[in-house]
């Protein structure tokens, strides 16, 4: 449990410490942002992976659950990794103003499209929605580290995200949070924007389907985890054993 706490404190200080303060910008203008990503992302995936395999191996108190698990946990795991689905991989494939080296994008008149109108932060909502699902049906307290520190990371990205963007781009940033939010359908149903399924692409929409369930068969082969989709896929985990 201890390898999986520093780990976990180690994913989270290099997002909201090295990436989400002014120590990001005082890198970028002493190595250069070519050399700065690189070396963030190694330095986020090294942890990714401790924390992974800190949580794989735990056993003992780390998994005695803190409250009874609910005999719905299978289903609200089924219903709310749809969305979540949807928002990662739609969100991967939109052209975002918040997605680095992507500002110039605020230039242009309609940015606020698409899964964009129903929150500027798709992929980020997508991650915090299979993480918080995640801790409701796994109450033990190694899943509610590891799941958690996903949590607390992608809800502190989005504020650290908007504080960089409006830092770079001033009145540009601005105009573009004014039309759209970081917590899903705010912005529309507060009339500051309104919602178009068919700007979402139906490519976009298709791949984000074809993952959840891709995902959802394979959990079991994946993860050790059934999921209740499993025996729809039974034929093909047997043949990957």
């Amino acid at each position: 449990m201890n390898s999986l706490i520093a780990a976990s404190a180690t994913f989270f200080l290099i997002h909201a410490v090295v990436a989400g303060t002014a120590v990001r910008f005082w890198l970028v203008d002493k190595i250069g942002l070519k050399v700065y990503v690189p070396i963030f992302a190694v330095g986020s995936l090294a942890a990714l992976w401790w924390m992974s395999s800190a949580y794989g191996n735990i056993s003992g108190e780390g998994l005695v659950p803190l409250w009874d698990s609910y005999p719905w946990g299978g289903a609200l795991i089924t219903v709310f990794m749809f969305p979540a689905f949807l928002f990662v991989v739609v969100g991967l494939m939109t052209n975002s103003p918040t997605a680095m080296e992507k500002g110039k994008l605020l230039e242009q008149e309609d940015i606020a499209t698409g899964v964009l109108r129903v929150t500027r932060h798709p992929f980020l909502v997508g991650v915090a929605i299979w993480a918080a699902t995640h801790m409701i049906v796994n109450p033990d307290p190694s899943s509610l580290v590891f799941f958690g520190t996903f949590l607390v990371v992608v809800v502190n990205g989005m504020r650290n995200i908007d504080r960089k963007r409006l830092h770079i781009h001033g009145d540009a940033w601005t105009k573009f949070a004014d039309q759209t939010s970081s917590a899903p359908f705010v912005a529309i149903i507060q009339g500051r924007n309104s919602l178009k399924f068919g700007e979402f692409g139906a490519v976009k929409l298709l791949a984000g389907v074809a993952a959840y369930f891709v995902f959802a068969g394979l959990h079991y082969w994946l993860f050790s985890a059934a999921t209740p989709l499993e025996p729809l896929f039974e034929p093909i985990t047997n043949m990957l054993g």
